[in-house]
């Protein structure tokens, strides 16, 4: 699906982030399998990731994020009346750690739930409460995008575990007078969502041989992600009217270097707009592009008037571009 934005302007007011405390290297990960610093940063571009403690849950690295984000759009829990957590690990099945984390801020008006679309979390996420507040069912709401992967990984998978890191990005979103969000280009093809899943994790029942741990042919997720983060971004500037030219700042899924820096080749990004922050957080799901918005707003590369497209994909196999023009000055979004 792709649309341009309904003639309501509806803005990104706040954001916030945050990571664990614990960073693991390279070098740590050779103590687990037969690798290297030079072999991971070589063919991913990571050097780092965070890792939860085992008493840090889902909402429990939600909660300093949407306080930051609440905080930096001046907005009160309270106020909001939607609360979406796009997330593919959750603190559990249910309930919903949305509505355990509107408990802890103390929204109690808000209708709250968890949205799993992979690392695409996050983008079906804004586009959501985009149609929410567009269509006048919900004035300010807020959404965290976020995983704690290192909890599914299987330690001595060497394809898999130098990849995934964990945190969590939180944005208030509310209508405003002019700007915000100019479309959406959204899609799936669940035919490839055997290349990237979770087995054990649902009510399908599995051989006895197969691991409850994210599985990945790591190939061909490689090939439809270098394919559609071009195609979805391409398609919804095309929708838009906009040309690569007058992006002021591109924030693409950080799951790969060589991904990012194929999408911006082809799409014709200088490197000086394109984000890149994998290198010290490795694929953190749907923490990734708010993660990598909030170094864009910290070392102020947005800013009212810039214009902002980020592209995700993941599994599903998923994918979703949002183009947008930035609105407000975004303040306290660091970790």
């Amino acid at each position: 699906m792709i649309a341009r934005a309904n003639g309501m302007h509806v803005s990104i007011t706040g954001l916030g982030c945050h990571v664990p405390e614990r960073v693991l290297t390279n070098d740590e990960l050779a103590q687990f399998v037969d690798t290297s610093d030079e072999w991971i940063r070589d063919r991913t571009g990571i050097r780092e990731r965070r890792v939860a403690a085992p008493e840090e849950a889902m909402s429990d690295l939600s909660l300093p994020a949407a306080r930051r984000a609440l905080e930096a759009a001046g907005a009160a829990a309270g106020e909001l009346d939607l609360l979406i957590v796009a997330t593919v690990t959750p603190d559990m099945a249910f309930p919903a750690t949305a509505t355990v984390l509107a408990d802890e801020l103390g929204a109690t008006e808000a209708a709250a739930y968890d949205l799993s679309a992979g690392c695409t979390g996050f983008m079906y996420a804004i586009a959501q409460a985009y149609g929410m507040l567009a269509g006048g069912l919900a004035q300010r709401a807020l959404v965290v995008g976020g995983d704690i992967l290192t909890r599914i990984l299987d330690w001595s998978d060497r394809s898999t575990m130098v990849l995934f890191g964990d945190g969590v990005g939180a944005v208030v979103m509310e209508r405003v007078d002019e700007g915000g969000f100019l479309g959406f280009e959204l899609g799936a093809d669940g035919a490839g969502g055997r290349e990237l899943l979770l087995p054990r994790s649902g009510s399908r029942i599995f051989d006895d041989g197969v691991p409850a741990f994210l599985t990945m042919n790591g190939r061909e997720v490689f090939k439809f992600a270098t394919r559609v983060m071009v195609s979805s971004a391409e398609a919804l500037l095309e929708e838009c009217g906009k040309s690569v030219e007058e992006v002021d700042v591109y924030v693409p899924h950080q799951a790969n270097v060589r991904i990012i820096d194929h999408a911006a080749r082809k799409l014709g990004f200088p490197e000086e707009k394109v984000v890149v922050n994998v290198d010290r957080y490795g694929n953190t799901s749907s923490g990734s592009i708010p993660l990598a918005l909030a170094d864009a707003a910290d070392d102020g590369r947005l800013g009212p008037g810039k214009l902002v497209l980020m592209t995700g994909m993941g599994a599903g196999l998923t994918w979703g571009s949002a183009l947008i023009e930035w609105t407000h000055d975004t303040n306290g979004a660091t970790v």
